[in-house]
């Protein structure tokens, strides 16, 4: 991919952010018209599925991504787990509401290397509530071999109450 046709990595305001729903605003990030989160590009990975309560990331583990004992990095994997679980969880918010993770956990299944090939992050919402939203996550490899597996619980709020970040 070329620098002209490569998406652009940032992130929204949030006034912008919370101008549309949680699915309308995923939904612009593969159409192009929100920028790439900068984590997804520093990773390596790319959303590219999102219905009401349900996204999927795909990645390439590569050398990269390796830990000192010669495999990729447990992180990896949990990464790509958290950004799944928390994107279907933005899926199903309405108009000016947001969330941050609470707590996640993460286990990992079977060692994964530059050889693994692609593999799917998919994330489901358990409950989506007022003030909390529970999802769980599959990381995949291309054969539909279960890789890694999780659980979240998110924190559900108004961005209008919302602490102002910093630039």
């Amino acid at each position: 991919m070329d620098e002209r046709t490569r998406p652009t990595v940032g992130v929204v305001t949030p006034d912008l952010l919370g101008a549309s729903s949680g699915l309308e605003f995923l939904r612009g990030i593969i159409d192009g018209k929100y920028p790439v989160p900068p984590i997804a590009d520093l990773i390596g990975f790319t959303l590219t599925e999102v219905d009401f309560g349900r996204v999927v990331f795909q990645s390439t583990p590569e050398f990269k991504h390796y830990n000192p004992l010669g495999i990729v990095h447990g992180g990896y994997a949990a990464t790509l787990l958290d950004s799944c679980m928390g994107c279907c969880v933005h899926s199903t918010l309405p108009v000016g509401v947001g969330y941050t993770t609470l707590e996640f956990k993460v286990t990992l299944i079977r060692a994964i290397t530059a050889e693994t090939g692609p593999v799917k992050a998919e994330g489901h919402i358990l409950n989506a509530g007022r003030r909390a939203a529970t999802a769980e996550g599959r990381l995949t490899d291309a054969k539909g071999r279960l890789l890694a597996h999780a659980t979240t619980t998110c924190l559900v709020f108004d961005l209008a109450s919302a602490p102002k970040r910093s630039p």
